[in-house]
């Protein structure tokens, strides 16, 4: 009988936890209407199509404003004190930036964003939401910048592009109305990837480091059976072959494994970084990514702040306007940044 109840027990056991399972791994209702939405445009798998292709499929932003129609809302964008777009010079050309300005006098301080797209897809106005937001939230200039992609132009061309963009923002802060002092890095996806590599590469060059870094589901690796890419290898709107396919056009094959500016989580030399937030979604094949870069920055003596959203997906963070994690999201990571921004105000921020 013993033997019997023991079996009897584990499987109960087993039964409750596929069942927690099963329900955090569903998306909240607010995030299903936009995955709905999101499919119901027809877009085709990026891993089916060309990358110029692929460049003009359906959105998450282009969802996101369809569930405002059918809520009969207004698709106009969160109101922000100004936008002006510009381009500064870069090793391959003009680099496009987009810089959005909060409400009241200044000086601000100032955020340097980079979108997200697997260093291959999406632009500025795919990511615009997360910036006018950051822009709301944490009360800063917000100096978003695009970027080289592949596989025209492959590693390191995005990386060089945004480390190039992150310079003329430090030089050029306090003509857009910023605090030079008060700079910090943010970025999605491949572009939370190109954030974290903005500060190593300003560490080890001996330039003004970020006060801050606020990493949105980072790329932290180019390990594809994580237990996260396990979970999610079919998930919307990443998945495994998407990433499979993102890696082979920036980085190619010969130029995944080892590399130290992608696998940012294996790094051993991660000392002497700023104060890091972290946010993650559940639903998202680069959770494991996330999570895995946490343990290596606190193992390495960095601060470190991160976040799970159960119920939510990769692409979340900038849909506040239909998905209130999103909104949770912005919030606490703009928290985050206004408690670096306090700390530091009245230092040059060089040699931290």
């Amino acid at each position: 009988m013993e033997i019997r109840f023991s079996s009897i027990l584990a499987a109960a056991l087993t039964a409750v936890t596929l069942t927690v399972f099963a329900e955090t791994s569903k998306p909240d209702p607010e995030m299903k209407a936009v995955l709905d939405a999101l499919a119901s445009l027809g877009g085709k798998p990026a891993e089916t199509l060309t990358p110029a292709e692929a460049r003009k499929q359906p959105t998450p932003a282009d969802a996101v404003k369809k569930v405002l129609q059918q809520q009969g809302k207004s698709t106009a964008p969160e109101a922000v004190a100004k936008v002006e777009n510009r381009t500064i010079p870069g090793k391959g050309g003009q680099i496009p930036i987009r810089i959005y300005w909060p409400e009241g006098a200044g000086p601000f301080p100032v955020l340097f964003y980079i979108h997200g797209g697997g260093w291959v897809i999406a632009n500025l106005d795919t990511y615009d939401g997360s910036a006018r937001a950051l822009t709301n939230a944490a009360q800063a200039v917000v100096v978003s910048t695009h970027y080289r992609q592949g596989p025209e132009h492959k590693y390191p061309a995005a990386h060089d592009d945004v480390f190039t963009a992150y310079q003329w923002t430090l030089k050029n802060a306090a003509s857009v109305n910023g605090d030079a002092a008060r700079v910090a890095v943010a970025g999605e996806s491949a572009g939370g990837n190109l954030a974290a590599v903005v500060t190593l590469r300003a560490r080890d060059q001996k330039l003004q480091k970020p006060v801050h870094q606020l990493l949105v589901y980072p790329i932290a690796g180019t390990d594809l059976n994580t237990e996260s890419y396990r979970e999610n290898a079919a998930a919307k709107p990443l998945n495994k072959p998407m990433m499979e396919w993102f890696f082979k056009h920036y980085l190619g094959d010969a130029g995944m494994k080892g590399n130290p500016e992608i696998n940012l989580a294996a790094r051993k030399d991660l000392q002497g970084l700023p104060p890091t937030t972290i946010i993650t979604a559940d639903i998202d094949p680069l959770r494991s990514d996330g999570e895995m870069l946490a343990k290596a920055l606190e193992s390495a003596n960095v601060a470190v702040t991160s976040r799970n959203f159960v119920g939510s997906t990769h692409e979340f963070f900038g849909m506040g306007a239909v998905v209130p994690d999103a909104k949770e999201a912005v919030a606490f990571g703009a928290g985050e940044l206004k408690k670096a921004f306090s700390t530091t105000r009245g230092t040059t921020g060089k040699g931290r």
